[in-house]
């Protein structure tokens, strides 16, 4: 095994027998569904799945299928079309589906458990930003409170496409731009939010990190709903589960501070690379069309007491 769980990485990495530069990257990821749509939900899904490889710089090779189903309750044609997403976006990613597992489910799940193929010298962990390190995120925030406003019913048709082409797009691009530099440290955005994984990647590094609330990137309308109090219940779990880890500045708008704890669904990768390495980084991004090239933070020497301060303008 060359990477565990110890710094709660996004996916565990092992080195095939006799394969000296060839290792596997391996994870899983299910949830119910977050839209209406079953192939948006199946898309959004496998896109998330997929993206704990790419946050360590891997390529997916090949996938499972993971299902919950009421079969009970609902035509098996939903299944199909959950299914039909997900196949979608594991072609997009070049990666083979090997076939999966379902069980009778009270509600809809799906995922995939994903194995990935990386170099063993080339795996980037979610430890190693150092001070002087610059942060920088490949997609908008706001996905949790768009999701939110979805199961709600609060959300314009314009709203929905525009979370559904964020969450269902693949971070095979971002993947490919961190690996043209020399990435320090990356992970992906989920379940625990912006301040949760980026406390994650501090913690490993054994650093603290600096966002500025003023550079974060939103989709559209994300900020409005959160204003509204629509957001996820991540977001009040999220805070309380950081506690005193995070300083967010007085200057900094609540409904800022609401999203950037807000769990977020398929989100970007947050990507630590050194100042002279960022323009060439933003390039790459650019170049292989990610939804957003933002320089969002900075890495400073470990503060006691403080792993993100959250402030304005920093």
């Amino acid at each position: 095994m060359l990477h565990g769980a110890e710094t709660l990485d996004d996916a565990g990495v092992i080195r095939v027998p006799g394969a000296p530069h060839q290792a596997l990257v391996q994870t899983i990821d299910f949830f119910p569904p977050i839209v209406d749509d079953p192939v948006d939900f199946g898309r959004i899904a496998a896109a998330n799945a997929l993206s704990d490889v790419y946050a360590m710089g891997g390529e997916p090779f090949c996938a499972l299928n993971l299902v919950g189903f009421p079969r009970s309750k609902l035509p098996m044609e939903i299944l199909g079309e959950i299914l039909k997403g997900g196949a979608e976006k594991l072609a997009e990613a070049n990666a083979a589906l090997l076939g999966g597992h379902s069980v009778e489910d009270v509600e809809i799940k799906y995922g995939l458990a994903v194995t990935g193929l990386i170099h063993p010298d080339k795996v980037i962990k979610n430890g190693g930003a150092l001070p002087g390190d610059r942060l920088i995120l490949s997609k908008p925030l706001g996905m949790g409170a768009l999701s939110t406003a979805i199961q709600r019913g609060k959300a314009t048709d314009a709203e929905i496409k525009a979370a559904v082409a964020t969450m269902a797009t693949l971070n095979a691009g971002a993947a490919a731009a961190m690996r043209t530099v020399d990435t320090h440290a990356a992970t992906d955005i989920t379940g625990f939010g912006l301040m949760g994984h980026a406390t994650e990647m501090a913690e490993a590094s054994d650093v603290t990190f600096v966002i500025d609330a003023a550079a974060l990137p939103f989709t559209p309308s994300a900020t409005e709903l959160a204003a509204k109090g629509i957001l996820s219940g991540g977001t009040t779990k999220n805070r309380h589960f950081l506690g005193e880890k995070i300083a967010v500045e007085a200057k900094v708008p609540g409904e800022i501070a609401a999203i950037a704890y807000d769990s977020e669904t398929s989100g970007g990768l947050l990507i630590a690379v050194a100042e002279d390495q960022v323009d060439t980084l933003l390039a790459a991004l650019k170049e292989h069309v990610t939804p957003c090239a933002v320089v969002i933070g900075r890495v400073i020497a470990k503060e006691a007491g403080t792993t993100v301060k959250l402030a304005w303008g920093a």
